[in-house]
């Protein structure tokens, strides 16, 4: 089952249920797919634009709720942070930071990068083998760390 079927199938279910946090998320993660599929020069898309995709939505509503909770509308945050949890449920399972910075320090080694002028060629790398897997902020961060030191 594809991604879009799946969620054509939460989404019935939601409207079902009347749960309105997962017919909202549900709605923007279908609302992304349609958006990328018709966009110009757009192919048929893959399993690895579409977990793009969704980290992206994932990261947007973490961003939100963060500038929400900085600015005391914890009543604003909320609603983001269970958008975040649902629309997590369709990545695959995130790798521990241990898993993470393991991968990472092989890339590094396998790459040859020596200091942080490599951390592009580095970067490019590990996403490749993490990708939708862990969060780009962490991956970069152990990266930075790797050729720093």
């Amino acid at each position: 089952m594809t991604l879009t079927e799946k969620i054509n199938s939460d989404l019935k279910e939601a409207m079902k249920a009347k749960d309105k946090v997962k017919l909202e998320s549900l709605r923007a993660i279908k609302s992304a797919l349609l958006v990328a599929a018709t966009e110009k020069g757009a192919s048929e898309s893959s399993e690895e634009s579409e977990l793009k995709m969704l980290q992206k939505l994932v990261k947007q509503r973490k961003d939100a709720a963060t500038i929400f909770t900085e600015q005391g509308r914890d009543d604003l945050a909320q609603p983001e942070l269970d958008q975040v949890a649902i629309i997590e449920a369709y990545l695959p399972e995130q790798m521990s930071e241990d898993e993470v910075k393991a991968i990472v320090d092989a890339v590094v080694a396998e790459s040859g990068a020596t200091s942080i002028a490599d951390m592009g060629k580095v970067m490019g790398m590990a996403n490749q083998k993490l990708a939708g897997k862990a969060d780009g902020k962490l991956i970069a961060g152990f990266v930075k760390a790797a050729l720093a030191g």
